[in-house]
């Protein structure tokens, strides 16, 4: 495989100058929906305008789809894109906001980079080939539920998703913050123990770059009821092994398969 990393993560980067003198000191545009976590500011716009234009004169043949400008994901090997995950918290000046893409070829992720301006550092994966935060390697973590941290997105309004909030709970540590990019980041890093999206509200640019980080890390990810990945489906498992079999395992499993 094309060794991407060489040349796209200098792109990603560049990103960096035109952000962090906007971190927590910007104004939202408009808004996607409501509340604070669906704003959009300038910056959003002219990072995926930047990352657009600086791949395509790179790599002239892939396409591109972004979050705010869009783009057709009917190609056979496309980029796609989410300029700034988790704005509400770049407007904020919390750290927990990423420049995330991800290579994706017949449907596979392939390359997938969560670059987090804040601390300039750069998470990425190639299949096949492992992930690496900056130079260093990453590796998840072998805790098992009952000493875990998990991410958990779902909307808890409905009452299934409730319920299996409380299931969760019952066994294991959750996080819930409005972050898809930097919780995948720190699943890789072994510093997370996994993320479990079930009725979420992210969408593919959300969580497809994130998922190969954890899969090169050595971790698991599926959708929920099924043993593959298929990043179109955002109901999913980005878990360590030991959380992804007691998850899916023996009479007590939360996710039987």
């Amino acid at each position: 495989m094309h060794n991407y990393a060489d040349t796209v993560l200098p792109i990603v980067r560049g990103t960096r100058e035109m952000l962090m003198p906007h971190f927590g000191n910007v104004a939202e545009v408009s808004r996607k929906g409501g509340g604070a976590v669906n704003a959009v500011t300038e910056l959003d716009f002219a990072t995926e305008k930047y990352l657009r234009e600086k791949l395509a004169a790179v790599y002239p043949t892939i396409p591109f789809a972004g979050e705010e400008f869009g783009g057709s994901r009917e190609s056979d090997l496309f980029w796609l894109c989410d300029p700034i995950d988790g704005t509400g918290h770049f407007i904020h000046g919390l750290p927990f906001c990423t420049v995330m893409l991800a290579l994706i070829e017949k449907q596979r992720v392939v390359f997938g980079v969560v670059y987090d301006f804040v601390t300039d550092t750069a998470y990425y994966a190639t299949r096949g080939k492992g992930a690496f935060a900056n130079n260093e390697r990453l590796r998840v973590s072998n805790r098992g539920l009952a000493d875990a941290y998990l991410k958990f997105e779902s909307n808890i309004t409905k009452d299934a998703n409730k319920a299996l909030y409380d299931r969760l709970f019952a066994k294991t540590g959750l996080l819930m913050m409005m972050t898809a990019g930097w919780s995948f980041a720190m699943v890789a890093s072994g510093k997370l123990d996994g993320r479990v999206t079930v009725d979420g509200w992210g969408l593919d640019y959300d969580f497809a770059p994130g998922s190969l980080l954890v899969e090169e890390a050595g971790g698991i990810v599926a959708n929920i009821g099924a043993r593959t990945y298929d990043y179109r489906n955002s109901n999913l498992l980005a878990v360590n092994p030991t959380i992804y079999k007691e998850l899916t395992e023996g009479p007590d499993a939360i996710f039987p398969l």
